[in-house]
């Protein structure tokens, strides 16, 4: 009814596919080897561990700080890019025209070119939610950080306050990952303004350098063997 090509509706499921089954994948794997999830978790817990050794917690806060700042900038800039993309429906045609006089690029209707527009536009709401949700989460860190128990509490309130924030931290760190990876998939989009068969490699593409970047990049080793590979 809406007459959009088949080859588009292909893509577009391609693309949702492999975006949910990648971070369904991702969230799997941590529990079977290691991932920078899992090693950056492991230094969180021996972070705040030090840190309840020390009277002294501002360098603990600043540290938080510098990873909230990541979370706003992410955000803002979310909101920026939400700007842009919301603009450029009201001026669909004159992005069909400029487009149009790339190599390898086909004639579509205005239509199609909206739903990939809006496609764009969903992917950087789900990023700036997540984005918005890590920060909250680090501002939940600083305020435990002035809540941790004095270097001479109990061992067991130790324990279980080092429980308690690592993983707040984990949690906010991980929506950080996610809102990111949004981006990154937002860079396979792109190409489907181009022409729909690009979407396929593309999506492909993204997929391999996360995993890669996830499970086998040269920090992660240094992370886990103390040096690169």
């Amino acid at each position: 009814m809406l007459n959009i090509p088949t080859i588009d509706l292909v893509a577009l499921l391609w693309f949702f596919v492999f975006w949910a089954g990648y971070s369904v994948f991702a969230e799997r794997r941590v529990g079977i080897r290691l991932s920078l999830v899992v090693a950056m978790r492991r230094f969180r817990r021996e972070w705040f561990s030090q840190m309840l050794t020390r009277g002294n917690r501002i360098g603990d806060i600043a540290a938080l700080t510098s990873l909230l700042n990541n979370a706003t900038f992410f955000a803002s800039t979310s909101i920026l890019v939400l700007g842009g993309l919301v603009a450029l429906l009201g001026t669909t045609q004159t992005a069909m025209d400029v487009v149009s006089d790339l190599p390898f690029t086909r004639k579509e209707s205005e239509l199609v070119w909206r739903i990939k527009i809006i496609l764009l536009i969903l992917v950087f709401v789900y990023a700036f939610f997540k984005f918005t949700w890590s920060q909250r989460q680090f501002n939940f860190c600083t305020i435990l950080v002035g809540a941790a128990p004095s270097p001479t509490d109990r061992p067991e309130q130790h324990a279980e306050f080092i429980d308690m924030i690592t993983n707040v931290a984990t949690y906010s760190a991980e929506n950080l990952n996610d809102g990111l990876r949004a981006y990154y998939f937002s860079m396979a989009v792109l190409t489907w303004f181009l022409h729909p068969w690009l979407l396929f490699p593309a999506t492909v593409m993204v997929v391999y350098i996360l995993y890669q970047r996830e499970f086998h990049s040269r920090t992660l080793y240094a992370l886990s063997r103390g040096q690169g590979k």
